[in-house]
């Protein structure tokens, strides 16, 4: 297979991975807690909802583009040169999604999507104690996301600069 498209492939990954990283930082970060300075709670309960969704489709691309483009570099490499930190970090970067919102669902016992349902069957009476929590749990779901994603960077580029491609 040509080495070209296994650099491609690793480019991409690790472009996406740094995306990724960078999207759940920003929103752990800075974007989260400025909602819980807006005036009203139906203003921060709007925006919240609009942001999980758009950051979910966001997240859920960068998420499949550097499993598949990693995996595949993986794959594609011959077996000589089939380095396992391109499959550590497109397993690291699956998990990044479903199985930090399984391992938080699991150690709050709740359901986060039931949550967010409530929230939305709420448009005109919005509690501002229930948009505070439903922030600050986006912002700890994020913050993990922002860690596991964060280590699945860090040793993409080690292995990259290992592997010398």
């Amino acid at each position: 297979m040509p080495s070209g498209i296994i650099s491609v492939c690793k480019f991409v990954g690790t472009i996406s991975l740094g995306l990724l990283t960078g999207v759940s930082t920003s929103l752990a970060t800075l974007t989260l807690p400025s909602l819980l300075t807006l005036p009203t709670a139906v203003t921060a309960r709007s925006t919240l909802s609009y942001l999980s969704s758009k950051t979910r489709v966001l997240s859920s691309y960068l998420r499949h583009i550097t499993t598949f483009t990693l995996f595949s570099a993986y794959l594609l490499s011959p077996r000589r040169y089939r380095h396992p930190y391109l499959l550590y970090t497109s397993i690291f970067t699956f998990i990044s999604g479903p199985g930090v919102d399984y391992a938080i669902a699991y150690r709050e016992g709740t359901n986060e999507r039931r949550i967010g349902l409530e929230l939305e069957a709420q448009r005109d009476d919005a509690n501002g104690e229930q948009v505070r929590q439903a922030v600050e749990r986006m912002r700890f779901t994020e913050g993990v996301r922002a860690t596991v994603a964060g280590v699945a960077f860090a040793m993409e580029v080690v292995g990259i600069w290992g592997d010398g491609a």
